[in-house]
């Protein structure tokens, strides 16, 4: 089937133009004004942003902790990732300590094939690097293509891996073109500060927060960043928080390294005082937890400088009744928040609308970064003749509000309740399909499909 989108504003993360975009099957043919073309359908867009599909390249679906699973499974995450013009999203295989990298594909697998409308890739996450583990490095970028690989630096006994194995992980996977990912917090000084929180009966959700300080990112993130330097393998840091942290990235740079780094919707929107509210805090218990009003406004002027590449979610829901597993105890409230659908419409009205960052910026935060560092552009990330015809539609003047009675998230409270929002998306197309449109979903489960990535190559 053939679409002509016309007489949109087209903006990618380097172009801002009034054009056409003709689309036959799944890719996009030709861009350029007033096509004198025959399509199936034409879809108006005069007054209207037409941009690429959003990439959140930090989403956690069906996931397991704690004795529980994340509330999205891979059809309602990806169908509430679509509403929220989210056309992409990477997920964590987390591997089983003493088992396989290649197990625990499987098992994530079992649980996303067919099930996903949007389209979907994986990092892997090495929580037990050995010698077994060393030979399917090669297998899972070249074979696989999943090039990136997560670790934790926190999480002792069930996820966290040591700087030896850090290291030895470094070099295999910078040998093989793929890039690590990083969970990057003092793992030993926050468990040593929840050990000492509980023991002195300081049980509420705010002293999540306080047992993770500042310190405890910054040092971390410092410690990567040289461990990276090293062994010369790229280094991305995930949901980075914190003026500290950014500053061991920033002191990176005077050694000419370049370390990637995301941040996520909240920490650039919501602040710390919200766990002050009694166990309603629970709501935003995450991993970083939230900070304070002097690291929002460094995030999103590093945002601008260039060292925050990516705006993703970390997407981990939890219903109320499960997150009340820690209601005697905040070690043990289901760490994870709410946004995929969100985002985008978030980044846009608090973003764009506000002053803060550029329109070109925008698409370069929400999904033409992330393509390049993953390895999925220009197939995805950006508008370009040959690219997968990912397209959102937005009325830039259109006011909505948030709300978990409305919203297409399996969750049942928003972290965002009552948020009035100027900008709304109005129309998604996924590989050249219409997904959503006047918030109705036309594509089915079973439609989103495995992105398979390229080797890292890409230098932004």
């Amino acid at each position: 089937m053939s679409i002509l989108i016309k007489n949109g504003r087209v903006i990618t993360a380097s172009s801002d133009s009034i054009a056409d975009i003709f689309i036959d099957g799944e890719t996009i043919l030709s861009i350029g004004k007033n096509l004198d073309v025959q399509a199936d359908e034409i879809i108006d867009a005069t007054g209207k942003l037409v941009m690429p599909g959003g990439i959140d390249p930090h989403v956690h679906l069906d996931m397991p902790f704690m004795g529980t699973f994340s509330s999205d499974n891979y059809e309602t995450g990806t169908r509430a990732a679509l509403f929220g013009g989210t056309t992409t999203v990477i997920d964590f295989v987390l591997q089983t300590q003493g088992k396989s990298l290649q197990s625990a594909l499987q098992e994530w697998k079992g649980r996303s094939d067919n099930n996903c409308l949007g389209d979907y890739s994986f990092h892997m996450a090495v929580t037990d690097y050995n010698e077994d583990t060393k030979k399917e490095i090669q297998h899972f970028i070249e074979e696989e293509g999943i090039v990136s690989f997560k670790t934790f630096m926190a999480y002792k006994g069930a996820l966290m891996i040591d700087d030896r194995q850090m290291i030895g992980l470094m070099q295999e996977v910078k040998k093989h073109g793929g890039l690590i990912n990083v969970h990057a917090t003092n793992g030993d000084m926050i468990d040593f500060l929840i050990a000492k929180h509980k023991s002195e009966g300081k049980l509420a959700p705010l002293y999540h927060y306080l047992s993770q300080p500042e310190i405890t990112e910054a040092e971390a993130s410092g410690r990567f960043a040289d461990m990276a330097s090293y062994t010369g393998c790229p280094g991305y840091i995930v949901h980075l928080t914190c003026e500290g942290a950014l500053n061991a990235v920033r002191n990176a740079t005077r050694r000419n390294q370049k370390v990637f780094v995301e941040t996520c919707i909240q920490y650039l929107i919501l602040d710390a005082s919200l766990y002050e509210q009694n166990f309603e805090g629970a709501k935003w218990v995450m991993s970083p937890p939230l900070r304070e009003k002097k690291d929002q406004a460094t995030l999103w002027a590093g945002i601008n400088q260039g060292l925050v590449q990516v705006v993703a979610t970390d997407h981990c829901p939890f219903m109320w009744e499960q997150k009340l597993m820690g209601k005697d105890d905040f070690s043990k409230i289901p760490n994870g928040h709410p946004a995929i659908e969100n985002r985008m419409e978030l980044l846009f009205s608090e973003g764009v609308q506000k002053g803060r960052i550029t329109l070109n910026k925008f698409v370069e935060v929400s999904s033409t970064n992330a393509a390049k560092i993953f390895g999925m552009f220009p197939k995805k990330g950006t508008i370009a003749v040959g690219s997968d015809a990912d397209i959102i539609i937005i009325d830039p003047n259109q006011t909505h509000t948030i709300s978990a009675s409305t919203h297409h998230m399996n969750v049942d409270y928003s972290g965002y309740e009552g948020w009035e929002l100027k900008g709304k998306i109005e129309t998604v197309l996924l590989r050249g399909k219409v997904a959503i449109n006047d918030n109705e979903c036309k594509v089915q489960k079973g439609y989103g499909q495995f992105i398979k990535r390229n080797k890292v190559s890409q230098i932004i």
